[in-house]
C-alpha cells in the first residue's frame, strides 16, 4: 500500500520525537492486535465447525473456485487498504483493519485445515507460526538498527508480485502444482515487502496512519506465515 496521505500533517521522518515513537508504538501494538484476532478467530472456525464447510465449498469450486476466491481477496484487499486510509472517520479505517483479518482468516481455512489434519505433525503450525515471527523480528530489527531506506525496493516488489500471482492464476487454470521452489521464492518476497514497508512505517506514513501502517504490515506477516506453512506442511 503507498498511499501516504498528507493531509494528516508530516511524515514520521519530519515528526518530533514523541510523536514519531507514539505512531510506531500504536502501529506495533495494533499489528499484535491483529495477529492475535486472527488466531482467535481461526480458533473459533475450527471450534465449531464452520472450518470444515468452508473447506468442503473450497474443493468442491474446484480451480474456477480458486480462481474466484483470489479475485474476491484481491478485491477485499483493495477495499480494506482503501478504508484504512481513510480521512473519514477512525471507525472507517478499523473497519477495514477488521474486514482484511476476516478475509485472511477465511482463505487461510484450507490451509490450515490440510495442515492439521494431512501433514502427520500436530505441531506444524505451531512452528510454521514462530519461524514466521522470528523472522519478522529479525527484519523488522534490521531496518530499525541500520534506519536503511528500503524504497528503492518498490518497483522490484511491484514486478515480483505481478509475476507471483501470473504463476498462480496460470497453474489454477492449467491444474500443474507450483512447488517448493517457488514457495522458497514467496518467502524471499514477503521477507523482501517486510523491509520495505517497515521501513515506509519509519519514514512515509503520517503520524496518524497506524492503522493503515498496521494492516500492510500484516498483511506482509500472513503472506509470510502462508509461505512458510506450506513448506512444513510440504516436508511430511
Amino acid at each position: 500500500m503507498e498511499d501516504f496521505t498528507t493531509t494528516y500533517g508530516n511524515s514520521v521522518a519530519q515528526a518530533a520525537p514523541e510523536e514519531r515513537s507514539a505512531f510506531i508504538r500504536k502501529t506495533y501494538l495494533l499489528l499484535a492486535a491483529a495477529i492475535f484476532a486472527f488466531i482467535a478467530l481461526e480458533t473459533f472456525l475450527f471450534a465449531t465447525g464452520i472450518a470444515q464447510a468452508v473447506v468442503e465449498v473450497f474443493f468442491l469450486g474446484g480451480r474456477l473456485g480458486w480462481l474466484a476466491v483470489i479475485g474476491g481477496f484481491m478485491l477485499i484487499s483493495w477495499l480494506s487498504n482503501k478504508w484504512a486510509v481513510s480521512e473519514t472517520s477512525s471507525a472507517v479505517q478499523y473497519m477495514g483493519l477488521g474486514i482484511f483479518i476476516v478475509a485472511e482468516a477465511v482463505i487461510f481455512i484450507p490451509l490450515l485445515y490440510i495442515a492439521a489434519y494431512a501433514s502427520g505433525d500436530p505441531t506444524v503450525i505451531l512452528k510454521a507460526g514462530i519461524v514466521s515471527l522470528g523472522l519478522f523480528a529479525g527484519l523488522t530489527l534490521t531496518v530499525f538498527v541500520t534506519r536503511t531506506d528500503f524504497s528503492w525496493l518498490a518497483p522490484i516488489l511491484g514486478i515480483a508480485g505481478f509475476a507471483a500471482m501470473g504463476f498462480i492464476v496460470v497453474s489454477l487454470i492449467f491444474g500443474f502444482t507450483l512447488g517448493n521452489v517457488f514457495a522458497f521464492v514467496m518467502v524471499a518476497f514477503a521477507g523482501t515487502a517486510i523491509l520495505y514497508h517497515t521501513s515506509q512505517v519509519m519514514n512515509k506514513y503520517n503520524t496518524n496512519q497506524h492503522v493503515a501502517a498496521a494492516l500492510t504490515l500484516f498483511a506482509s506477516v500472513a503472506l509470510l506465515f502462508w509461505y512458510v506453512l506450506r513448506i512444513f506442511s510440504s516436508r511430511r
